[in-house]
């Protein structure tokens, strides 16, 4: 039994506000006279307190009145098919309601399974979320039903997120600076850069093309670069300060593309970050900096080394090791949430083979469990 009590200045006073809280149901058992407000004792008032309990007699006695009267319309009407239809439409609406759980619609099969389908590609959760909510909000009951409709889809909106950086603008620039993580292969990468500048790989025009390293730290990097580049036929510099390094940018003024290889460092070493970015604005202003990010990256750490590189205001990313693992919904999830482009992929150690141009069908082969044979995005058959 539920009880109150309920203090006022006057006795109307105190029913009425019983009243108004507690309607009928309210049983008076106890009054009495009480002293109300003041300070420290003084200045207080004349009130009455008033107690009882709450009876469930009245909702008893309702609930039984409600149960006749429904007995009653159900008697009346037992043959009218305007009831039997509503009564249809109250179970349907159970039945639905029955399949909420905490007002959380149970998923549809087809969601479920593209979500297993995403999470094994390592897509990031907030990505999988994304595609999740634009099932079901886009498509209808009966394409949720067909699966290879729905993959479809799906692998049409991957395929859209992905932002492709046109070469042609990586051939504008006349100096490429390449920055990354230790380990990501930077120097690999600006030799293949440079290899199929000079000679004209995939139907470019051959250019005059120079190398200059910063990475005077790493054990054997001017020795690997400077190997590159005899073999090549490639000048090569190296570099320790911000003038040496203006001076053979002026010097190499004369070449038609400039590519600097620049020291690894850990997107956590700011400092470091910090003075390599004042030494590369010795290459001035014709030159365009580009992230190279491997592709066995996890999530985390692709968002860090996105956040700390920001400084350098890099144009776009170059993907490498792309042969080293077989999931880049990583990648993919991250980039696609940042807004950010990639240029070239890389797929192996060999110079200058294993470089390609990016494009959304080869950033799509690597996602397993799609349809993405008969697709096309972005004007290219995948």
């Amino acid at each position: 039994m539920e009880y109150f009590t309920e203090t006022a200045a006057t006795y109307r006073e105190a029913m009425d506000k019983i009243s108004a809280k507690y309607g009928d149901r309210a049983k008076i058992l106890t009054r009495r006279s009480i002293r109300m407000g003041g300070v420290l004792g003084l200045f207080t008032r004349e009130g009455i307190e008033m107690s009882g309990y709450l009876s469930d007699d009245l909702y008893k006695r309702k609930k039984l009145n409600l149960e006749d009267e429904k007995r009653k319309i159900i008697e009346s009407t037992k043959n009218d098919k305007t009831l039997e239809t509503v009564l249809n439409e109250v179970q349907a609406l159970k039945k639905h309601i029955d399949t909420t759980i905490s007002g959380v619609e149970k998923k549809h099969s087809s969601i479920e399974t593209i979500e297993g389908i995403l999470s094994e590609n390592e897509f990031s959760f907030s990505y999988i979320q994304t595609i999740s909510d634009r099932l079901k909000r886009t498509l209808t009951i009966d394409e949720l039903g067909d699966i290879n409709f729905v993959k479809n889809r799906v692998a049409d909106w991957i395929g859209e997120s992905i932002k492709i950086n046109n070469e042609e603008s990586f051939n504008l620039a006349k100096v490429v600076i390449l920055v990354g993580p230790t380990g990501v292969g930077k120097t690999t990468t600006i030799a293949k850069l440079a290899a199929n500048h000079s000679f004209g790989s995939h139907g470019g025009h051959s250019k005059s093309v120079r190398m200059i390293t910063i990475d005077n730290y790493r054990i054997g990097a001017k020795k690997q670069i400077e190997t590159y580049g005899a073999i090549m036929g490639i000048p090569v510099a190296c570099v320790e300060s911000y003038k040496e390094l203006e001076q053979k940018i002026n010097l190499f003024q004369d070449a038609d593309l400039i590519l600097v290889d620049t020291i690894g460092k850990s997107p956590k070493d700011y400092m470091k970050l910090a003075e390599m970015r004042e030494m590369l604005d010795a290459c001035g202003s014709n030159s365009e900096v580009y992230l190279a990010m491997s592709a066995t990256t996890k999530i985390s750490d692709v968002k860090e080394i996105l956040r700390q590189f920001e400084s350098f205001d890099y144009k776009s990313i170059i993907l490498t090791k792309l042969d080293e693992t077989m999931r880049i919904g990583n990648i993919i999830s991250v980039f696609s949430e940042s807004n950010k482009s990639i240029t070239y992929l890389t797929d192996g150690q060999v110079v200058p083979q294993n470089i390609e141009k990016a494009t959304v069908r080869r950033l799509m082969r690597t996602v397993e469990g799609l349809n993405t044979g008969y697709l096309s995005l972005a004007g290219e058959e995948i």
